[in-house]
């Protein structure tokens, strides 16, 4: 759906992305993660057509941002960090403007009542955005990105600056639209993406420096792969016929937690599941297991890694060709010449 092949983005001698590549496919959810400055919304920017690339290419839906600019951007609802509201229209009237500019076929008062009920504003519809509470000012600019019903939704940041009961209402909302959508979510809030993403692209200091499922990602690029058994039994012969079981590299005591019951560090093989082996052999012995579980690193501690240095687990062929010491060749006879900054590119009023 989503293709991305090594884009860079120069703004004068700052490299602000260097060869990103990934591909996203269609129904998909996915968390677009990083620091502040990372290069996170000048992909994003990127993609939808705001900003060119120095060099390398996107194409959504098989066509190219760069040969095909209004098809792909008709394909891409955007919802920047900063919604791009209008505060002294009411909602309709904004979503009818919207629906104007983004000179939309389906029938406009059925689709954007359509969408009002999807994304539970109807109850405001009359209402001034300037009168609205920041959830309801973002669920308007999610609406302005439905309009179309474009196959791709990119949302910038949408729960920033909201309460805790906002936050997971359009979290769910979130969930829901990635039924009939293809989703990037970017985000910094860790426990956001967890909840709501099914894949994690991790970008740092311009670089992509992971990309996984969001279940096993941070086990497939833990160093170590660890358990943690609490079980009532002997410790010395605990530890000694747990580190005698097929895939396990090491086990060792962590002390005793309650009368007569020890805590044992257990580490496996990568590819090794010692679960069900273990149990059997706790209930051959009938030794009562407590407690089991997974001390591989969270997903909080695989972000601070990848984002503590430059090139952490990154790809074999991505570190080969960050190498690489030919300069990049922009497409653009200008875009070199771009001071602005990385970090915060300047935002208009209608991405679209």
């Amino acid at each position: 759906m989503i293709e991305v092949k090594n884009l860079t983005k120069r703004y004068g001698q700052n490299l602000a992305l260097d060869r990103v590549s990934f591909t996203i496919q269609e129904g998909t959810i996915v968390g677009f993660l990083g620091p502040n400055g990372a290069g996170k919304s000048t992909t994003m920017n990127i993609v939808t057509g705001y900003l060119s690339a120095t060099s390398g290419e996107v194409t959504v839906g098989g066509k190219s941002i760069l040969e095909d600019p209004n098809l792909v951007k008709r394909q891409i609802g955007y919802l920047p960090e900063q919604p791009p509201l209008y505060q002294d229209m009411t909602v309709k009237e904004y979503l009818y403007f919207m629906y104007e500019l983004k000179k939309t076929k389906l029938p406009r008062e059925k689709h954007i009542k359509e969408i009002c009920r999807l994304v539970k504003i109807d109850n405001v519809y009359n209402r001034l955005i300037a009168n609205l509470s920041k959830g309801y000012k973002q669920r308007v600019g999610i609406a302005q990105a439905l309009i179309g019903n474009p196959p791709v939704l990119i949302l910038d940041e949408p729960t920033v600056g909201l309460d805790p009961k906002q936050i997971i209402e359009i979290r769910a909302l979130i969930k829901t639209l990635g039924r009939n959508h293809t989703v990037i979510l970017s985000s910094h809030i860790l426990s956001e993406v967890q909840a709501v993403c099914e894949r994690i692209i991790v970008i740092n200091n311009g670089r992509l420096v992971a990309d996984g499922a969001t279940d096993t990602l941070a086990h497939d690029l833990s160093p170590e792969h660890r358990l943690t058994l609490r079980a009532e039994a002997p410790e010395q012969e605990l530890v000694q016929q747990v580190s005698q079981l097929p895939g396990v590299v090491e086990a060792f005591s962590l002390g005793e937690k309650e009368p007569g019951v020890y805590e044992v560090s257990v580490e496996t093989e990568p590819d090794a599941d010692v679960r069900r082996p273990l149990f059997s052999l706790l209930a051959q012995r009938n030794w009562p297991l407590l407690a089991l579980k997974n001390s591989d690193l969270t997903l909080e501690d695989l972000f601070l890694r990848l984002t503590s240095t430059d090139a952490a687990y990154l790809p074999e062929e991505q570190e080969a060709a960050s190498l690489d010491p030919e300069q990049d060749q922009g497409q653009d006879g200008d875009t070199d010449q771009d001071t602005s900054s990385p970090e915060a590119p300047e935002k208009g009023e209608n991405e679209q």
